[in-house]
């Protein structure tokens, strides 16, 4: 019997996705393997350079040094900002490196669309890390939509609980509150949302209508008084739930103060809070991107969904509700629950899952994404992932034209992006 040989790869991105992703690597060694790493931060550089038990020679200030270099792995995992993906994707394909690609593809639908054809013409496996799909909690809506429990499906309803917490880190002080610094917020953090809808409804989206707006994380909105700085005397701090010390100084921050503050210690997450972007009163930012949004979907097959985006949540969550023609389904992503109801049967079965990893995991998702992504490349193509970059491009470009829509305020067909990229 051969011994299986563990899957190499070179990271691109030591940030929290990143590492995260890379991670599966110490869970079982003998199934993948870091072997490089990219990363500008020389902190983070130098955590994933102990972490992963790497030689000086095997560490790089940038990609392009990376790439420069004879190829060092099978894949790579590029895990940079959404603006940062398409130079090095290319690259990556050219160098003849299998890629995983976070999520979204590119903030260009242009770009999206020639990263997928470059892995197609040089046979290269290029996977979109859409973790939802890989989730049980997903998985089994799907199936239970594939055997007909419902009937045929005729519409979905589904929401994407942001909450109010996450909406400020992310998407009022942090790295994706601009479009033209990360992207729309239907494309940064919705786009997961658009290919599960497309994935459930089993075609392809024709239209889209979308209305969305910045209506309260604006000046207007502050306290009486509101200094631009939390730490600067905010006359509002012990009633304010976006107060920063008590999201980014306390004893355990997690996630949320590592992105803050590379450094974990208090002098350095307090200097942070004094310098950087995640001290800044919510409501004197420079962010631009929505704080709720709709889109309404026509599919192939008849099937209509409409998708609603809220930062105004407790929680941070999904839930939806699938209409079919013999029953409907209610499920709560944060719970576990999936409720299938017949018509006409006066029952229902509840359907709860175990908690697999919590939100950083995505429910479960994250690793078996990696571990599909290693299957893929082991297979030498026999296989296609499940998030493939041919999947995955139809759901962006159904979160193109849901932004094209909210803007320019008309319905849009997908097929305005159907041209070839240039």
């Amino acid at each position: 019997m051969t011994k299986m040989r563990p899957i190499t790869v070179a990271l691109i991105g030591a940030g929290l996705r990143g590492m995260k992703y890379s991670e599966w690597s110490l869970h079982r060694p003998y199934d993948m393997r870091i072997v490089a790493i990219a990363e500008p931060n020389e902190l983070r550089r130098n955590r994933a350079k102990e972490k992963f038990g790497l030689a000086d020679d095997a560490v790089f200030a940038t990609w392009e040094d990376m790439l420069a270099r004879p190829r060092l792995a099978d894949a790579v995992f590029i895990c940079t900002r959404d603006r940062d993906h398409y130079n090095p994707t290319m690259k990556a394909l050219e160098a003849g490196y299998h890629v995983l690609l976070e999520k979204p593809m590119s903030p260009h639908w242009q770009e999206c669309a020639a990263m997928t054809e470059a892995a197609s013409r040089r046979n290269r496996i290029l996977t979109v890390c859409h973790v939802l799909r890989y989730a049980p909690f997903f998985q089994q809506i799907k199936r239970l939509l594939d055997e007909g429990r419902i009937g045929r499906l005729m519409s979905i309803q589904h929401n994407e609980n942001v909450g109010y917490w996450h909406q400020a880190h992310s998407f009022v002080r942090g790295y994706f509150n601009r479009t033209e610094d990360s992207s729309p917020m239907i494309l940064a953090k919705s786009c997961h949302d658009m290919d599960i809808l497309h994935w459930l409804a089993g075609s392809k989206c024709l239209s889209v209508a979308s209305y969305g707006h910045l209506s309260y994380f604006r000046p207007e909105s502050a306290p009486p008084g509101a200094p631009k700085r939390c730490l600067d005397g905010c006359p509002a701090a012990q009633e304010c739930p976006y107060y920063a010390p008590d999201i980014y100084l306390i004893e355990n921050g997690g996630w949320k103060a590592e992105a803050a503050s590379s450094d974990p210690s208090y002098e350095a997450r307090y200097k942070a809070m004094l310098e950087g972007p995640f001290g800044r009163c919510v409501y004197h930012c420079d962010n631009d991107v929505v704080d709720h949004q709709v889109v309404s979907m026509e599919f192939e097959n008849e099937v209509t969904a409409v998708f609603t985006m809220s930062a105004f949540t407790e929680r941070t969550s999904r839930t939806l509700k699938l209409m079919g023609t013999q029953g409907e389904i209610r499920a709560t992503m944060e719970s576990y629950e999936i409720e299938v109801r017949r018509f006409g049967s006066g029952s229902s079965e509840k359907i709860v899952l175990a908690d697999p990893q919590g939100h950083v995991g995505h429910g479960g998702g994250d690793f078996r994404l990696v571990q599909d992504f290693l299957e893929t490349v082991r297979s030498h193509g026999a296989r296609s992932s499940a998030t493939s970059a041919e999947a995955s491009l139809h759901s962006h470009l159904m979160a193109f034209a849901s932004e094209r829509s909210r803007v320019e305020k008309r319905m849009v067909r997908l097929e305005e992006f159907e041209a070839k990229p240039e």
